[in-house]
């Protein structure tokens, strides 16, 4: 008899729960374990660091090694009776806002792996001899860790696939529906409030650099661009450095400061980028060189 579409993306629900479970044992009660007894013992990097890596993986790995896959496993044995997943999703659902602790540091704790693996040899040789071990499968730790931001999107898919094969009279169907609503809806939290901390946070550095002066710190800005430039005069053919922010909203030119008291730029000029025009100039002499004027003034740059 062949299995009714909807049980076999159940049952794949099932087995990538099983095995994101191990993946996450990985994780917590072997990399993290070890890496943090280490650094207790003082031989390879500070705790903190370890606990900076590893984030909230602990309380991941309980939620779904003690209540979410056993309750999966239920359900697939009493199928035959009771053919339903979308009731025990929802009460996963909520709790998967706990995710976005781990994703936000995501970022932060691969490269705090990287840094401290040059930093302290000991630390790298742990880390080397964990990966050495069959449990990891011949992939790093980094490579593990990205695991647990992939499984959000992996449940919302799953899921779409599983309403899709319900047949219209299921007695899961009222339910899935909803659960599939409700893990869009923390997928789309997670990402969305991941990705407004960190534009205010790289705001607010960019503004300190800038000496925060109260016309441009707004909130709404938002940083598209910056880097080096030179500035071409032609009164007496020189260039010399200066230093460019793009936002949505404005260019800003500035100078780099020699004495960097609290700011790192002066701010000496502001383009509004409404009405603002940017034209390449074909210079065989001078490549790379473009015009942008503004309202009142008209800057020749050279890119690198």
């Amino acid at each position: 008899v062949q299995e009714p579409e909807e049980k076999k993306i159940a049952l794949e629900l099932l087995e990538t729960e099983q095995a994101y479970v191990n993946r996450l044992h990985l994780l917590d009660q072997i990399f993290y374990a070890e890496l943090l007894k280490e650094a207790k013992n003082g031989k390879t990097v500070p705790e903190e660091v370890v606990k900076m890596i590893f984030s909230n993986i602990s309380s991941i790995y309980q939620f779904h090694a003690k209540f979410f896959l056993p309750e999966l496993q239920k359900r697939m044995e009493d199928w035959n009776h009771n053919p339903r997943i979308g009731d025990v999703i929802q009460k996963l659902a909520p709790f998967l806002k706990m995710y976005g602790e781990y994703v936000k540091n995501f970022d932060k704790a691969v490269e705090l792996v990287t840094l401290w693996s040059e930093k302290s040899p000991p630390f790298q040789e742990l880390v080397a001899d964990i990966q050495k071990r069959k449990v990891c499968a011949n992939l790093t730790l980094q490579h593990h860790m990205l695991e647990p931001v992939q499984r959000i999107p992996r449940y919302e898919l799953l899921l779409k696939e599983y309403v899709r094969k319900l047949p219209p009279q299921s007695p899961d169907r009222d339910d899935a529906e909803k659960a599939l609503e409700m893990i869009f809806m923390v997928a789309k939290h997670s990402n969305a409030a991941i990705a407004e901390m960190e534009r205010l946070q790289n705001l607010w550095v960019v503004y300190q650099r800038l000496g925060l002066e109260d016309d441009i710190v707004d909130p709404s800005n938002e940083l598209i661009k910056e880097g080096p430039i030179q500035k071409i005069s032609t009164r007496n053919n020189s260039t010399s450095e200066k230093y460019l922010f793009l936002f949505n909203n404005m260019l800003l030119y500035c100078v780099p400061k020699v004495i960097q008291m609290g700011a790192e730029f002066q701010v000496h000029l502001r383009i509004d980028v409404d009405g603002m025009k940017v034209r390449e100039l074909k210079d065989t002499q001078v490549p790379h060189t473009f015009l942008v004027s503004g309202k009142k003034r008209t800057l020749e740059l050279q890119a690198r």
